[in-house]
């Protein structure tokens, strides 16, 4: 029995590390999408901005937002599970 529990507890921390690591990519996509519709407006590119930020930058956003999936654990608390 002891020997599952700790089985449980690595592959617990596994899964962690690779939503962990998973996280960082899309965080890291998001915040060069950004960078770019930051330059692009500076530059008066703004038809161009628009069209990067309706299509590129809106799926760099729903990339993230499919890895972060939080449900609630239970009815009476909006704390939930990664």
């Amino acid at each position: 029995m002891e020997t599952y529990k700790w089985v449980r507890i690595l592959n617990k921390n596994f899964i962690m590390a690779r939503y962990q690591r998973q996280m960082n990519i899309a965080l890291e996509r998001l915040n060069q999408g950004l960078a770019r519709a930051y330059t692009l407006i500076k530059r008066g590119q703004n038809r161009e901005a628009l069209d990067f930020m309706d299509n590129g930058l809106k799926e760099l956003y729903e990339n993230l937002e499919n890895i972060i999936n939080i449900e609630p654990d239970d009815q009476n608390t909006r704390i939930g599970n990664l």
